[in-house]
């Protein structure tokens, strides 16, 4: 049988021991640290996870977005491979638009746990996509245009698609509406060179962010280098490394809806739940993880398939490190935020696509 997952709000929001460093060791801020525990101290008593029954619906993969219950489908599949991974975006049954599609991926740093082009590359090149990225803010081999490509080389990514670095020319400025912190978010200026995205994220934790999946990738991720800055420091323009910490999660959430709205619906989300280290893929040096692969998860909402994976790391026996990484950095409150401003929902049915097979 098919399972139903209602995320009402997802897993406990707490803000312990807010000292994590990211590369050169940045401080995470501890006013944002207090902010977080009222938080999680009001919203504890309200998790709940609703397991109920769906009907089968036979054999085929289900081609609706949306369940019954008003809240978004999220397909899984614990099938990690290209064929799995194929299935995932079979089962949306989505109609890509005539015109550019654009794969956005993590290109990763050396030594880090970037998905391999192994996995991705019959997606990618079924959709007859374009990879793209954009450069770094922090150094590394992905700071500048002409070393970033080198990496996409090294990496494989060359050999199975376009590369695109979105800010090689500078950036573009979409508007926020309904933010707390940006008014505008700065993106690669080729970003508006595309029809449709297909948002292909490795899901796993993050030194800053908590966590790293589908909002991180389309608000850090398609900033430009200058973005990613004004988005590290909360919108105040001041040094990415010493903004509040519960203003710079908010604003990954206000730059995923500036993305979200220009796109108007065309994009789709797949996280892939592999090597699940609590460090991201701008980690030259990633702590190796300590828990079991999970599987493959897409949804057309960035919020509900970001919290059917964090719900996944909660009720697993040996999560116990990505959630503690998750929770030291105050990580959940990305997904409020994003809920209450409008980028979708973490309420979620989820639908194995294995039980139909």
């Amino acid at each position: 049988m098919k399972k139903r997952y209602l995320s009402l709000i997802g897993a406990i929001l707490c803000a312990a021991s807010l000292e994590g460093c990211f590369m050169a060791g940045a401080e995470v801020s501890q006013n944002g640290a207090s902010q977080g525990q009222v938080q999680a101290e009001t919203e504890a008593s309200q998790t709940e996870v609703r397991q109920t029954e769906v009907s089968q619906t036979g054999a085929e993969a289900p081609e609706d977005t949306g369940s019954e219950a008003g809240v978004p489908t999220v397909y899984m599949t614990s099938d990690i491979s290209p064929e799995g991974l194929m299935r995932i975006y079979d089962a949306f049954g989505a109609e890509l638009p005539e015109g550019n599609i654009a794969v956005k991926i993590s290109t990763g740093e050396n030594g880090s746990n970037y998905l391999r082009p192994e996995l991705i590359g019959e997606l990618v090149q079924s959709v007859n996509g374009t990879i793209v990225e954009c450069n770094t803010a922090y150094g590394g081999d992905r700071a500048n245009t002409a070393y970033h490509m080198q990496l996409a080389e090294d990496h494989g990514y060359t050999a199975i698609a376009d590369v695109d670095i979105m800010d090689a020319e500078g950036s573009m400025t979409l508007p926020v509406t309904g933010g707390t912190h940006l008014t505008e978010n700065y993106v690669g200026s080729h970003f508006a060179n595309y029809d449709y995205y297909v948002v292909l994220s490795h899901f796993k934790g993050h030194a800053m962010a908590g966590f790293g999946g589908a909002i991180k990738n389309i608000s850090i991720g398609i900033a430009s280098s200058d973005g990613k800055a004004h988005i590290h420091s909360g919108g105040t323009g001041g040094s990415m490394w010493g903004g509040e910490q519960n203003a710079f999660l908010e604003s990954m959430a206000e730059a995923g809806k500036s993305v979200s709205d220009y796109m108007d619906g065309n994009m789709l989300y797949i996280n892939v739940m592999n090597r699940l280290s609590v460090d991201c893929d701008c980690d030259g040096n990633p702590a190796e993880p300590d828990m079991h692969d999970i599987g493959i998860l897409a949804s057309f909402d960035p919020v509900a398939v970001d919290q059917a994976c964090i719900d996944l790391v909660y009720s697993a026996e040996d999560g116990e490190s990505l959630i503690e990484r998750i929770e030291s950095r105050n990580g959940l409150l990305t997904l409020q935020h994003a809920e209450e401003i409008g980028l979708g929902s973490r309420s979620y049915e989820l639908v194995d696509i294995d039980e139909a097979v």
